[in-house]
């Protein structure tokens, strides 16, 4: 069994989680998905971590996963935590001493004119429903400080490191992930046929895809 450490992105909570967490206890994981400090204006990459760290107390066999910004915080926890193994989903990889508020910049991103709003770009392949709630659920997060804080470690943490490509990611299209991947992780992502909501439209697919990555028992 191994200990799921799941931190969620932008403007969400540990409730995004919630179907690939349930994916995951079934299979026989534990899972840890707090909610990052929200409504914090102060509250930095250094405190998320803490949150996350916080939350997993004594727990063992750790695995980090950080979604879409919490890419940022997700190396930080799994060096504190010396997690076994870490993975990102629709991630936004940083640099050592790059502000997030830097990234798009410093990636070359180039938004698409395609979609006119949120749902269409973040939900177009989430059930009705649960895209409702996600959107209710919305929190004030990352807070300005988290944004202008810079990565700050030296370089990438010596952590086994594996990178889901969402393939119909209308936020971060795939060529655009691919060539940032094996930019700064020098790694080929697996691919997923899903949105930037991987857990929320293919949670047992995407449950399914990390638990393969657990060395066999």
């Amino acid at each position: 069994m191994s200990t799921f450490v799941l931190v969620h992105g932008a403007g969400d909570g540990g409730w995004s989680w919630h179907l690939v967490a349930a994916e995951l206890r079934r299979r026989g994981h534990d899972v840890v998905a707090p909610d990052l400090p929200a409504d914090d204006d102060a509250a930095g990459l250094d405190r998320y971590t803490e949150v996350v760290v916080e939350a997993v107390g004594d727990r063992t066999d750790l695995v980090v996963v950080g979604h879409s910004f919490g890419a940022f915080t997700a190396p930080l926890a799994a060096a504190r935590l010396s997690a076994d193994l870490l993975i990102l989903v629709a991630g936004m990889v940083p640099k050592p001493g790059e502000r997030p508020d830097e990234w798009w910049d410093a990636t070359g991103y180039r938004s698409s004119t395609e979609y006119v709003d949120d749902d269409a770009i973040y939900y177009h392949d989430v059930p009705h429903e649960l895209a409702a709630e996600a959107r209710r659920r919305e929190r004030n997060h990352p807070s300005t400080a988290a944004g202008a804080t810079p990565w700050p470690l030296p370089n990438w943490p010596d952590i086994p490191t594996k990178f889901v490509l969402c393939t119909e990611d209308r936020l971060f299209p795939a060529d655009f992930q691919r060539r940032v991947v094996a930019d700064r992780l020098a790694i080929t992502p697996d691919e997923l046929t899903a949105g930037h909501y991987a857990a929320l439209a293919r949670p047992t697919q995407l449950a399914d895809l990390l638990d393969s990555y657990l060395p066999a028992r």
